[in-house]
Formats: structure tokens, C-alpha cells, sequence
């Protein structure tokens, strides 16, 4: 076994192309509790469980009564992370998996939870070695 075995990258069925991640940027508006430093915490980390991740350690800081909360829980396969303004009723999300980890998963189960009235999204997929340079080496 060589170090390319167990570095989590995925191939894609369609295209053949390797890569290192899915990350997703996602906007939620009309969300509330986004000044609940425990429910985001429990929330996110849930998320994270739902897409087959493994949670390594999690850091939520509050910025104070009414105020948003911003926080980062460290996976296996990378991360989640949030920034809540609940007096926009606002929260910033990305989420980064590699691996097995479908973060369309973590997103759907936040979404379910949090119950946006929109959402702006993004699917990305980092560190892309495309098929045919593989082909070369």
C-alpha cells in the first residue's frame, strides 16, 4: 500500500476525474436560534454524523447576549463551520468532506432542522486531477 491509498480522494463515476473533496458554501436566511451557542453546536454536529463523518473536536464561540455565534467542527474528513448574525436571522455555512462523506447530506439535515425560507448554495469539488492527466503520468 502506498501513501495515495488512504488519502481519501474520491473518483468520480462520470468524468473519471480524481479529487480531494466536496465543499459546499451555503446561505441560510430566516433562520432562527442563530444565538444559541448549544443548539448550533448540536445542530452542526449532528450534520456531521448524518454524512458518515467522523467529529475530531468542535469550537463554538458566542459574541455575547442577542449576538451570532461562529464555530468549527474538525472531521475526519475536514470540516463544518458556521457564522450566525440572528439579527438577520442569517447563518454562513461550509462544509468540506472527503472520502465516503456526502455533505449533501449534512446540508439536507441542516436545512430540515434550521428550516431557511431560502438558501443560496454552492457544490465544489477541491483539488480536481482530471482523468486524462492521470493517463500521462
Amino acid at each position: 500500500m502506498n501513501h495515495l491509498d488512504s488519502d481519501y480522494f474520491v473518483t468520480c463515476s462520470k468524468t473519471g476525474d480524481q479529487f480531494a473533496g466536496r465543499h459546499i458554501l451555503a446561505d441560510f436566511w430566516d433562520v432562527e436560534r442563530m444565538g444559541d451557542l448549544d443548539f448550533i453546536k448540536e445542530t452542526i454536529e449532528e450534520s456531521a454524523r448524518k454524512a458518515g463523518a467522523i467529529i475530531l473536536h468542535s469550537y463554538y464561540h458566542p459574541f455575547g447576549e442577542g449576538m451570532g455565534v461562529s464555530g468549527v467542527t474538525v472531521l475526519s474528513e475536514s470540516h463544518i463551520s458556521i457564522h450566525t448574525w440572528p439579527e438577520r436571522n442569517f447563518a454562513s455555512l461550509d462544509i468540506f468532506m472527503c472520502g465516503n462523506c456526502d455533505p449533501r447530506n449534512a446540508l439536507d439535515y441542516l436545512q430540515e432542522i434550521l428550516n431557511p425560507s431560502s438558501v443560496d448554495q454552492s457544490l465544489n469539488h477541491r483539488g480536481v486531477i482530471p482523468a486524462v492527466a492521470r493517463m500521462y503520468k
